[in-house]
């Protein structure tokens, strides 16, 4: 299953970016399996919650949630084909997500919250999707 979707995008990138190899982007990849993982994990824990008769907050604002950059849905469910792309994608990341991810730190209670967590993955400063603009 993810075989296949990395050489997907192996594919995609080798084609429209330009890259050379996988080396000149296993970051940006990272990154987004990265964020991709983030999302899933709220929603375990609201659905946990869920189960058990409890509320849950998600921890991500609602603008930043990958729902809402990555894979936005037309009110009929499918996909928005309007969606932020190539440069404004990676602005959208670069100069709002990741700085507004890295100050979950801040606000973390200790080291072993996954706000924390998140920041400190942020470090140095990523830079997601260069090759895409």
């Amino acid at each position: 299953m993810f075989e296949q979707t990395f050489k997907n995008i192996d594919d995609i990138l080798h084609k429209d970016a330009g890259c050379g190899s996988e080396l000149d982007y296993v970051e940006q990849t990272s990154w987004v399996l990265f964020l991709k993982y983030l999302d899933d994990l709220e929603k375990d824990k609201q659905t946990a919650a869920e189960l058990s008769g409890k509320s849950y907050s998600k921890i991500i604002d609602e603008e930043f949630q990958w729902n809402k950059w990555a894979v936005p849905k037309l009110e009929n469910g499918k996909i928005d084909h309007n969606a932020l792309t190539g440069d404004d994608l990676a602005d959208f990341v670069n100069i709002k997500l990741f700085p507004y991810l890295k100050k979950f730190k801040a606000n973390a209670d200790n080291a072993n919250t996954i706000e924390y967590k998140v920041s400190v993955q942020l470090s140095p400063s990523p830079q997601l999707l260069p090759y895409m603009s």
